[in-house]
């Protein structure tokens, strides 16, 4: 069963979808938050019949000014107001009659990974935190980027700012080596097959304002304070979020659980590399139980 609502979230409408699985409720349930430049069913179909088929519900939503959801500007990304759509969105699925609020588990994937971590180290009543590829220190996003890049994205944002609510956007996504916030790590490909995989439409636009966020979001130094069983599956090869795999360990915290996959950014939403990590996701789905 699908069910369409929405939920307020600074003052608009934001679109939400929750998909319930076979059984009687109530049901355990996963808040999945999307990443960059995300909306509802862009790179995440798979995950549905696999987190369903488990026995849990799903919740996907749309930002404010993405998607679905209301909001103006359109497109544009500040990780603290996101941050916002997702407490919401949480409080939301916790109020569904068919969901069990005590038994909810924070997911997120790139930059919404780090969101989930962000989020989850406040909400110890979740009953887990999964975040997949997570952009956990901007910073070394930032460093990833070669300097030319680096300042014509400055140029663009600055010019951004300086038209107030009349954006300058910029692709999100584009080519290796065209200019857009994303080109490395097979980035367009992997949005045009997604495209022909779930027949989506994507507004590939974002605004040039939100490259200043990026550098200043560390959400790895949340991980300490989390304390529910926290999943984390990092790319090997990803330059599109490193993974700051060693930054992680020394925080010494018993409840994140690391994973690696040999893959870049966008290879874990695709076979070869989409088996071996929903296989990770769904062995920690069962050690938490339903």
């Amino acid at each position: 069963m699908i069910l369409k609502s929405t939920f307020k979230s600074q003052g608009v409408d934001c679109a939400a979808t929750l998909r319930l699985p076979p059984g009687e409720p109530p049901f355990s349930a996963i808040l999945m938050a999307h990443g960059w430049g995300g909306v509802q069913d862009a790179l995440t179909t798979p995950f549905y019949p696999r987190f369903l088929e488990a026995g849990f519900a799903v919740m996907t939503f749309d930002y404010h000014g993405w998607g679905e959801s209301k909001g103006q500007p359109r497109q544009v990304i500040d990780p603290q107001c996101r941050e916002q759509d997702i407490e919401q969105a949480l409080s939301h699925l916790k109020a569904q009659a068919q969901i069990d609020a005590a038994r909810i588990v924070l997911w997120g994937t790139s930059f919404g990974g780090g969101h989930a971590v962000s989020v989850g180290s406040k909400h110890p009543e979740l009953l887990g935190i999964i975040a997949q590829v997570p952009m956990l220190d901007g910073m070394a996003a930032v460093l990833a980027t070669p300097l030319p890049r680096l300042l014509r994205f400055g140029i663009y944002a600055g010019l951004d700012l300086l038209r107030g609510g009349k954006p300058l956007y910029i692709p999100v996504i584009s080519a290796q080596g065209a200019f857009s916030s994303m080109d490395r790590d097979g980035a367009e490909a992997a949005l045009h097959r997604d495209i022909e995989r779930v027949g989506i439409s994507y507004d590939n636009r974002v605004a040039a304002r939100s490259l200043l966020t990026m550098g200043p979001y560390r959400p790895f130094k949340a991980l300490a304070n989390i304390k529910v069983p926290t999943l984390l599956i990092g790319a090997t090869r990803d330059t599109v979020a490193p993974f700051v795999e060693k930054k992680i360990r020394a925080i010494g915290n018993p409840c994140l659980r690391l994973e690696t996959l040999d893959a870049n950014h966008f290879d874990p939403y695709f076979e070869p590399a989409f088996s071996v990590n929903i296989g990770h996701q769904l062995s920690f789905l069962r050690q938490l139980g339903r």
